[in-house]
């Protein structure tokens, strides 16, 4: 499981991520200013920060070369948008610039792609009595064989590095068919459908009205 330090010193929106970071399936520390970011550090190994630029006594771009040290790979995720500070934050060093206010699943997906890249972690997925060895592109459903097709097997991932986040009928469709798809939505739902019915999943994955599914994960 990963170790995220939230380096934040607005309390509502830390709090926030903590919430949303912590139903993902993320650890979750915080820090409110460079100070309690740098003692973080010093006694914790983390996967990776989420860091904010204008920070009490020690700002973000100042953060930076502590946390290569450490070997910690940073988003920084902050309210200013100018082209001159994101560059000078990813040419600092940052893996990727995330501007306020932000969407939390985009947040989620850049947090996946950075950690895939520095943090590769098992393929082996499991929820809810549900495992996928990604490598193999196997999937059990409490130890029996599942056969999916491809892009069941795809919303079954989406749903799965994603759990408890509600994902739209338009999201699922860009991510798992692409964004050149232009078919319905009510693709999403007949797929939806099936997993439900080759998972024994009728109670997990959760309609949220006019909107999209959830896969609902109780910890």
């Amino acid at each position: 499981m990963y170790r995220i330090l939230i380096v934040e010193d607005d309390p509502s929106i830390s709090e926030l991520l903590e919430m949303n970071l912590t139903v993902a399936g993320y650890l979750c520390d915080i820090a409110a200013d460079g100070g309690q970011a740098l003692a973080a550090i010093s006694r914790q190994q983390y996967d990776l920060a989420l860091l904010d630029i204008m920070l009490p006594e020690i700002d973000g771009f100042e953060l930076l070369p502590y946390m290569k040290k450490s070997n910690i790979p940073v988003i920084y995720v902050s309210a200013k948008q100018q082209v001159s500070d994101r560059l000078r934050g990813l040419r600092l060093g940052a893996e990727d610039y995330l501007v306020k206010p932000f969407d939390i699943l985009e947040l989620l997906v850049r947090m996946e792609k950075v950690l895939s890249r520095t943090r590769p972690a098992s393929s082996v997925l499991s929820i809810n009595g549900v495992t996928v060895w990604e490598d193999e592109r196997r999937v059990e459903a409490y130890g029996n064989i599942v056969d999916l097709k491809p892009m069941e097997y795809a919303l079954l991932l989406m749903f799965m590095k994603h759990p408890n986040i509600v994902l739209s009928r338009e999201k699922l469709l860009r991510e798992v068919w692409g964004d050149e798809y232009f078919g319905e939505t009510r693709t999403v739902d007949n797929h939806v459908a099936v997993l439900r019915k080759k998972l024994n999943w009728h109670d997990k994955i959760i309609t949220i009205h006019r909107v999209g599914y959830k896969l609902e994960v109780t910890r």
